[in-house]
């Protein structure tokens, strides 16, 4: 059974930084795909970013190219989202997810999410 434990969502100023983690279990995270979309109410999801822990190819969003960083530590089992130069329209829920096609933000697993604020 897969199992997505996400945190560092919250609230902060626009211009500000934010750094989601997701810790994984249940899943082959050596060789396959994990990410974060995201939903703001009233929006359809949003793929953000997916990398591959194999090889650590990433995929970002047009809309958040050069803010936010995927990365990973395979020996924890972990992947970030480093959000910087964060903007009001980033507000969303923000989903761990695993499995899938990285390159189209295509995933299967993902948790409950975790609310992203920014303020202007």
């Amino acid at each position: 059974q897969v199992q997505l434990v996400e945190s560092g969502g919250g609230s902060v100023q626009a211009g500000g930084s934010l750094r989601l983690s997701c810790v994984v279990s249940g899943y082959t995270y050596s060789s396959g795909c994990m990410g974060w979309f995201r939903q703001a109410p009233g929006k359809e999801r949003e793929g953000v970013a997916a990398i591959y822990a194999s090889h650590g190819s990433a995929y970002y969003a047009n809309s958040v190219k050069g803010r936010f960083t995927i990365s990973q530590d395979n020996a924890k089992n972990t992947v970030y989202l480093q959000m910087n130069s964060l903007k009001p329209e980033d507000t969303a829920m923000y989903y761990c997810a695993a499995g899938g096609r990285c390159w189209v933000f295509n995933f299967e697993h993902w948790d409950q999410g975790t609310q992203v604020t920014v303020s202007s």
